[in-house]
Order: structure tokens, then C-alpha cells, then sequence
């Protein structure tokens, strides 16, 4: 992580955002020494789809997933 004063940034303030979305690092921005603002990339979102895909057509269900487990599981 970071930091930067608020001076500094004002006049680099474009130089520190490519340097945040190249990286992925955060910047902290200081007043006085003291720290008032985050700078965070975005992140996007991956779809299930995306995040699921080294495994699709590997799982094995060896049952009905969707069977009732009261024989297994007692009721209380």
C-alpha cells in the first residue's frame, strides 16, 4: 500500500490512478501526515460460470442430491 499527501496528488493525481489500476495496489492519500482517503481499484465481478469452469463435467453425484436425509439425519 501507498501513500501519498494530498499536495503531492493534486499535481500527479493521474499519474497515481493509472499506477492504481496497473498495479492493483491501494493508495492512501495523507493530510497532514494523517491518512483520509483509500484509493482502490475496481474489481470486477466474475460469473459462476467463470468461476466454475475448471471443474464443469468433473463433479460425480453418486445419489440424488436431492433426496431426503431423515433416515440419515433424525428429526428433533
Amino acid at each position: 500500500m501507498s501513500t501519498v499527501s494530498k499536495s503531492l496528488l493534486k499535481g500527479k493525481m493521474l499519474e497515481y490512478f493509472r499506477q492504481v489500476e496497473e498495479t492493483g495496489e491501494e493508495l492512501v492519500v495523507t493530510d497532514n501526515g494523517r491518512p483520509v482517503v483509500k484509493v482502490v481499484p475496481v474489481q470486477t465481478r466474475s460469473s459462476a460460470a467463470e468461476l466454475f469452469a475448471d471443474v464443469r463435467g468433473k463433479v460425480v453425484y453418486h445419489e440424488d442430491i436431492l433426496a431426503p436425509t431423515t433416515d440419515e439425519w433424525p428429526e428433533t
